[in-house]
């Protein structure tokens, strides 16, 4: 899966998470709690969206390695061995 297919996968289950986020004004730099306002049940549901999608499973100690869109894409690429 390249990067852009990466990065589509992550926002699809970030807007299902968060229904009146737009992905069109998500960039790779916004954090998922400080900016888009996630909460900590929030990324728990999209951690369990990824691992369900991608097969792949993310600890909490990882939960940093995702805080933002382009940090998820390259640890999700990576993970998934796809990167």
């Amino acid at each position: 899966m390249t990067q852009p297919d990466m990065r589509a996968l992550f926002l699809e289950e970030l807007t299902r998470i968060s229904p009146d986020i737009d992905p069109a004004d998500v960039s790779d730099s916004d954090h998922l709690q400080d900016d888009l306002e996630l909460d900590s049940m929030d990324i728990l549901n999209l951690v369990t969206a990824l691992h369900q999608r991608l097969g792949v499973s993310i600890s909490e100690a990882d939960y940093p390695k995702i805080a933002t869109p382009g940090f998820a894409v390259s640890y999700l690429s990576d993970a998934a061995g796809s990167g």
